[in-house]
């Protein structure tokens, strides 16, 4: 009987524990807790912000469900090369690269009646089918898509063959359970199951497994497809940008040989290497430093008790900064790799 990877909280505790190369600061942990809390207390930031971005899906239904699935199946890797013109989607007159590149080609193509989230039409798209859903207005065209590809094949044909064709039907089999919807979706869907070996145990980052439940519950408020009652049980998702802003704000530290390999434009780092499991595990254990210090913060005032408040929200919030003070952090390198997984 194969033994369970640790979960992921589980695994970013064990990998903070036991890093070489990445250490995690207290005090700028506090900071942080408190700078994102003043935000939620004035109501800069909620969980009503997913749905406030033009590219993010407003309404609550089955449809929109299938439409969160395809696009977290095919959510990563988006950043460019060195000196590469940025892959660019053009969705009504405005172009938009990045994470929101994907969300413009997804909605462009149900736009003109490509049904892209349809399973019985994914699992069978063509390469250049899925090239025109992607086309760039750059010569640069979206990376690894091959491996798209391949992941909405898969996807497609395992919501078929077992959840009659549409991913509401993993939720229903959840019975409101994150930590259940999350098992189904990384031992079915084989894109998902992003595991490691680390210090000889096996840990779990599921970053995109985690961000399709947290998606889902954002958009739907936490209500109907998204309500889950252990909704908290959700870690930040371990990625390249968030690592970028922990690091920034002082919460990452790096030993100088990790700060000399971030700064090599040559040599990518690779899925499951040491340094790149340390980046991503110590993230996810920050993160649940910064909450309990929000949770301590929250706990001094009984009349803020309806602020949501998981990591869920923290991640969401040091991302969306990271984007929108994208030049204040140029001089933070990020792990640049090229996985399937983030």
């Amino acid at each position: 009987m194969s033994v369970k990877p640790l979960s992921p909280r589980e695994s970013g505790k064990f990998i903070a524990e036991h890093s070489q190369d990445v250490t995690i600061n207290q005090d700028a942990a506090k900071k942080v807790g408190k700078k994102i809390w003043e935000s939620l207390e004035k109501e800069k930031y909620s969980i009503k912000s997913w749905k406030e971005h033009t590219l993010h899906p407003k309404t609550m239904t089955d449809a929109t469900v299938d439409w969160i699935f395809v696009m977290d199946t095919l959510n990563f890797s988006f950043w460019s090369e060195t000196n590469e013109k940025r892959f660019l989607v053009r969705y009504k007159d405005e172009n938009h690269s990045g994470y929101w590149s994907m969300c413009a080609a997804l909605m462009r193509a149900c736009d003109e009646g490509i049904p892209i989230t349809t399973p019985s039409f994914y699992s069978k798209i063509t390469l250049d089918e899925l090239r025109h859903v992607f086309r760039s207005e750059t010569d640069t065209g979206i990376h690894l898509l091959d491996k798209r590809l391949e992941n909405l094949h898969d996807a497609g044909k395992v919501l078929q063959e077992k959840f009659d064709g549409s991913f509401v039907n993993c939720i229903k089999a959840s019975e409101n359970s994150a930590v259940k919807l999350i098992e189904i979706v990384t031992s079915n869907f084989s894109s998902f199951q992003d595991v490691a070996t680390f210090n000889g145990t096996e840990v779990s980052l599921y970053k995109r497994a985690q961000i399709l439940v947290a998606d889902i519950w954002a958009c739907f408020e936490g209500q109907g497809h998204g309500r889950f009652t252990d909704i908290d049980t959700l870690t930040m998702f371990a990625d390249y940008r968030v690592p970028q802003g922990l690091n920034y704000f002082g919460v990452l530290s790096y030993s100088d040989a990790l700060k000399k390999r971030l700064v090599n434009e040559t040599k990518l780092f690779t899925p499951g290497e040491r340094l790149e499991v340390e980046i991503r595990g110590c993230s996810i254990w920050a993160v649940e430093l910064i909450l309990q210090e929000m949770r301590k913060i929250r706990e001094g005032d009984p009349s803020k008790d309806d602020i949501i408040l998981n990591s869920i929200i923290i991640d969401f919030y040091l991302w969306t900064y990271c984007k929108d003070h994208r030049e204040d952090m140029e001089h933070i390198p990020i792990h640049k790799i090229r996985s399937i997984y983030y």
